[in-house]
């Protein structure tokens, strides 16, 4: 039976709820009432067929609530005249609003409307685009206009979340509230406030003008003849901020980066040289030390696709750095230490030298051995050592960093 149902009916006005429509009209004129649902009746044919069935149908769809029905008649040459539904109306938005039981959710999301429109009226744009989205942030509704309130009040303030001084609102709170208050706080704040470069989550407090974590840059001393810091033995393991970083003159011809933490404490001694940890900040960071232009930088990462993804995007900012153990000869002897990579790079890469791309091809069209991996800390001691032995030192001119 084709016909339509007291469900059919009620599930066409939940349709338009789960689409915020009855929010919606209950703020604007969005819908026009009587609103007509789309209704199929008994055909002729049924009177005459399956008259029993009809007149089932008739009485429990009359049975509707809220729902307006047209009648038509009909004669059947048996039965007679006969009053059967043809068309289906809701005749207003509270009508609705009871069909699919959310006349208390309605007068919530009107309550947060009137708010809005007193407090922050540059937000109603965004209450009229996602209805449902608000009605879940009810029970946060007030803390959140009030960190709009405070940020239109304090623009680029300076200063870090944690100093943000609001009743009820934290730091974590704001944090975890990050892409609604972006959205926000775009509407509500004039253009100067916002740092349009700065996008994301994880640029919420540069693009609004809190002071953020400073990135830390994490590097060993690895010739015990370069100065240390006071009361430091051995290859000092040394934290510094990006600018702090930038800032130094150490009197080092080679840095050797790496992504793998064990790598970067058990990297061997060397000569005039540094291993700077790789993980935990991008090459952003790095990049603000222009001492590095003047250094050999040596970049040890993966044998896989994505290591050398890596590779080219650190060119991106030093295109004078080199690969460290990173070649075909590396990963073929150590074949027993092949691993699988899930999800290889597929697109080009255009900052390799033409051995890396060949080995990188080799990879990501799958030649050797379908996802093929060899990740820098299966590679052998020995071999490290070696390959660090056959590197050649450069006569010093200047200290980096000093010109």
């Amino acid at each position: 039976m084709s016909w339509t149902t007291p469900a059919d009916l009620r599930a066409q006005v939940q349709r338009l709820w789960d689409r915020g429509e009855l929010l919606r009209a209950c703020v604007s004129d969005s819908i026009d009432w009587p609103l007509r649902l789309t209704f199929k009746p008994p055909a002729p044919a049924d009177l005459a067929n399956r008259f029993e069935a009809v007149r089932d149908w008739v009485s429990a769809v009359a049975d509707t609530p809220r729902v307006r029905l047209d009648w038509r008649e009909r004669t059947h040459r048996v039965q007679g005249r006969q009053r059967i539904p043809a068309v289906a109306w809701v005749d207003s938005l509270d009508d609705a609003l009871a069909i699919v039981g959310q006349m208390r959710a309605a007068e919530r999301y009107r309550t947060l409307w009137r708010q809005t429109a007193a407090e922050q009226p540059a937000l109603l744009t965004w209450l009229t685009r996602r209805p449902l989205k608000a009605l879940e942030l009810t029970d946060r509704w007030e803390r959140l206009l009030a960190v709009v309130a405070w940020l239109k009040a304090h623009p680029r303030p300076g200063v870090y979340l944690r100093q943000v001084d609001i009743p009820g609102v934290d730091s974590k709170f704001i944090e975890s509230h990050r892409g609604l208050l972006a959205e926000w706080l775009d509407l509500a704040l004039a253009p100067e406030s916002i740092d349009a470069a700065a996008t994301g989550a994880a640029q919420f407090a540069r693009r609004y003008g809190f002071l953020d974590k400073p990135a830390r840059i994490r590097f060993r001393l690895l010739d015990p003849a370069l100065p240390s810091l006071p009361g430091c033995r051995g290859p000092a393991d040394i934290a510094l901020d990006a600018t702090s970083f930038a800032a130094l003159a150490l009197p080092v011809d080679r840095v050797f980066i790496t992504e793998n933490e064990t790598n970067f404490l058990a990297f061997p001694p060397a000569a005039n040289a540094i291993v700077v940890f790789g993980a935990g900040y991008g090459w952003d960071s790095l990049a603000r030390a222009a001492w590095l232009q003047c250094c050999d930088l040596y970049y040890w990462g993966d044998i896989d696709t994505h290591g050398f993804v890596i590779l080219d995007r650190l060119r991106g900012h030093f295109p004078h750095a080199a690969s460290f153990l990173m070649d075909r000869d590396t990963l073929l002897a150590h074949r027993a230490h092949w691993g699988h990579e899930p999800e290889p790079a597929r697109h080009d890469l255009a900052r390799l030298t033409a051995e890396e791309s060949a080995l990188y091809d080799e990879l990501r069209f799958d030649r050797i051995r379908p996802g093929l991996r060899l990740e820098q800390e299966r590679v052998g001691y020995g071999w490290l050592q070696e390959s660090l032995g056959r590197i050649p030192l450069r006569p010093r001119t200047h200290a980096p960093g000093r010109t």
